[in-house]
């Protein structure tokens, strides 16, 4: 194929460029269609204008040789794909999509990749856009050209054009076509590349999002252990990303939840929960106060993890989100875990001093309340168990009952309802 650097030096009105593209001649086809993907290319002429003219049909019919002339109409093309949406959706029209596909089949990688660029400015242009492009089999047409010896510029565009079949979820794309893409999705994850790793996670996050079985399908596709490594990343937007996931497996049911713990999830979270970034943190507590909310093994593994060390930590001097979050995973232990679980919150993990100092963020009785719920529960557990003389001599202790106290005079009635249940059935003689 001709060398892609040969450019004319020639330059054209927009009136010889269309007579130049419509000619018979070859040449003229050439230096026409060139100075238009110029023009446009360089911003030069309005891409309307050029629509206007009636010549972009004419770039769409220049796809369809097999000469030089293919690559500058692929490259015209693609730079009206990335304008407006009618302007995106006047290509499709005229019906360019299908000889893109055909184009994927080129021997020659640099007009490949022309036209994975032009169908990933299609497919991201909406839903509708993004069914038409799956449609015409494009999937059938990307997958073959992934290798390990594919070029790093190709398969970057390759990934991002697979992330835009999966985004724009009303509607959602079809599952079926999706879920074929999610082997590849998870092998790029391995990928030393932060574009391949930021599009590969960020389709993972829209399947996950999406659809009820999208969890599932993500741990089918064994991405489970790569995102768990992945949360070591130097990078915050990838981290983001993977948190954002592996959220939603452990919002899962137990068995996917599982497949988090049993990839190393947990020693990873941890060490999140340290992490320079708030966001970050508080993300990381809301995934492990879901994981507490699940099965008393999940909690043990918890536990045997370490992690309520740093969640003590939270509670003292996290932020209110991230307080917010921590107390909530002590809560969700008193509230599912068994004795032993519970009393290592009290004797091990010297929970309680951080847990109820909370009760004095009056500005925030959402936390109030998460805490008010763990206390209650603490004191019927201790009823059951041995009686409640020692929890609240150990609560008076910790200035917990003037807290309480204090708590009669809030302005939410829920708060005051729940803190004076507490006192009365239990403080009654003080």
């Amino acid at each position: 194929m001709t060398n892609r650097n040969e450019e004319t030096a020639v330059q054209l009105s927009i009136d010889q460029i269309v007579v130049a593209v419509n000619s018979e001649d070859p040449e003229q086809q050439f230096l026409g269609m060139q100075e238009a993907r110029k023009m446009v290319s360089g911003g030069d002429i309005p891409i309307d204008l050029m629509i206007g003219r009636g010549i972009v049909p004419t770039f769409i019919q220049f796809l369809q040789h097999n000469d030089k002339l293919q690559f500058e109409a692929a490259w015209a093309l693609t730079n009206i794909t990335s304008g407006t949406t009618e302007q995106t959706h006047y290509v499709i029209q005229m019906n360019a999509v299908p000889h893109f596909i055909t184009l994927l089949q080129s021997p020659y990688m640099d007009l490949v990749e022309q036209a994975v660029w032009a169908l990933s400015n299609i497919a991201g242009d909406g839903a509708a856009a993004r069914d038409i492009v799956i449609q015409h089999n494009v999937i059938d047409g990307i997958l073959p050209l992934i290798s390990n010896e594919t070029p790093l510029s190709l398969l970057r565009k390759i990934v991002w054009l697979m992330s835009n079949l999966c985004r724009n979820n009303i509607p959602s794309p079809p599952f079926g076509q999706v879920r074929r893409l999610l082997p590849v999705f998870s092998q790029m994850l391995l990928s030393q590349d932060i574009p391949i790793l930021i599009d590969a996670c960020s389709s993972l996050v829209n399947v996950a999002d999406a659809e009820n079985n999208g969890i599932q399908a993500v741990i089918d596709a064994e991405a489970v252990p790569r995102l768990v490594h992945l949360l070591q990343s130097s990078d915050f937007r990838i981290i983001a990303l993977a948190l954002h996931i592996i959220g939603n497996i452990a919002f899962g049911t137990d068995q996917q939840t599982d497949s988090l713990i049993s990839a190393g999830g947990l020693t990873k979270l941890g060490l999140l929960l340290q992490h320079s970034n708030g966001h970050i943190v508080q993300e990381t507590a809301w995934i492990i106060s879901n994981i507490t909310a699940g099965s008393q093994t999940q909690i043990q593994a918890v536990i045997d993890a370490g992690i309520f060390q740093q969640i003590r930590h939270l509670l003292e001097k996290g932020n209110v989100k991230a307080q917010k979050n921590a107390a909530w995973t002590v809560t969700n232990t008193i509230l599912s875990g068994t004795s032993e679980q519970v009393l290592n919150l009290i004797e091990n993990q010297k929970i309680i001093k951080p847990y109820i100092d909370l009760l004095e963020i009056n500005t925030y009785p959402a936390i109030i309340n998460v805490v008010l719920l763990g206390l209650e529960k603490l004191f019927r557990f201790s009823e059951q168990i041995c009686g409640t003389e020692n929890l609240c001599l150990m609560v008076e202790d910790l200035s917990g009952l003037d807290k309480l106290k204090a708590l009669l005079f809030h302005e939410k009635e829920y708060i005051k309802r729940i803190a004076y249940i507490i006192i009365y059935i239990y403080f009654k003689t003080t």
